[in-house]
């Protein structure tokens, strides 16, 4: 071989050897990327007659492990129906967020300037998930009629009957949040009524709950009522509700959780297979 031929050699082999070097870095860079920009949530809890400290947890690992979701907390320790959620304090509690979690239990809380102050980011367009007791929050003036907090969460409700297990079917097998999830019995759980008989009409139902108690009388009263809904908030924002979620079994069984995260993601319009975790990449 002739040195001009072997000096070509070289530099071919040098130039091979960088663009496979390059190669390298470029894939292993992609590899260490993550696959989505996780969706910013706000998951505000606290208040009456519900284990917070503990649900605040279970929540917020439930969804993550299941979703390309950071979830920030904001739990206040207060355990009455009357404290103000110190979140709230701020004109901007929203900002930044891409997704409310409400899951308070604050009957008590009716002055009307703070309702709207929290109504205001989701009655421009910011997505919203309400969870059990929040359904019974911010009863203000003109409860038990249709308050702006029950504009927002699409269902009018004031109460509830003994804790036992909930029969859960699903009426809108093909929505987007309920396909592939099957129906299931709750353990001990409190079945919300519906005191208008029906979900607002912005509001559209998924599934109802079927329970069987006893009245003082020691006879059987079943009631049936719808238990997860979906709600188009003047027609900006896509709210996901359940009255679901007083025990923390209930809160803890991963079909409570797949169901929360599926309608915190449809919510957002990224119910799909790139914010969803699959059991390889949790």
């Amino acid at each position: 071989m002739s040195v001009s031929s072997s000096r070509w050699l070289r530099v071919f082999l040098s130039l091979t050897l960088l663009a496979a070097s390059q190669a390298v870095f470029v894939r292993g860079s992609l590899a260490d990327d993550p696959p989505v920009k996780p969706l910013k949530a706000l998951l505000v809890l606290g208040g009456c007659c519900h284990d917070y400290e503990a649900q605040k947890d279970i929540l917020s690992k439930g969804i993550s492990d299941r979703a390309h979701v950071e979830v920030t907390i904001a739990y206040d320790p207060d355990k009455t129906t009357k404290h103000l959620n110190p979140i709230y304090e701020n004109p901007d509690w929203a900002k930044g967020y891409d997704v409310i979690i409400h899951d308070e239990c604050t009957a008590d809380v009716k002055d009307v300037a703070i309702i709207e102050r929290i109504l205001e980011p989701h009655r421009n367009g910011l997505p919203g998930v309400v969870l059990h007791c929040a359904m019974h929050s911010f009863r203000s003036e003109g409860f038990p009629g249709v308050t702006p907090w029950f504009q927002f969460t699409g269902l009018q409700t004031t109460g509830h009957g003994p804790q036992t297990p909930i029969d859960i079917s699903f009426v809108d097998p093909e929505s987007p949040i309920t396909r592939g999830l099957s129906n299931w019995t709750t353990t001990n759980e409190e079945l919300y009524n519906n005191s208008a008989g029906k979900l607002l009409d912005s509001a559209t139902a998924l599934a109802r709950g079927h329970q069987v108690t006893k009245n003082k009388q020691g006879m059987e009263v079943t009631a049936d009522n719808v238990l997860i809904w979906t709600n188009n908030y003047e027609g900006k924002a896509k709210i996901f509700g359940t009255t679901l979620g007083h025990n923390n079994v209930t809160v803890s069984d991963p079909k409570y959780l797949d169901l929360v995260t599926r309608g915190l993601l449809w919510s957002c319009g990224k119910l799909n297979d790139t914010y969803l975790k699959t059991p390889e990449t949790k």
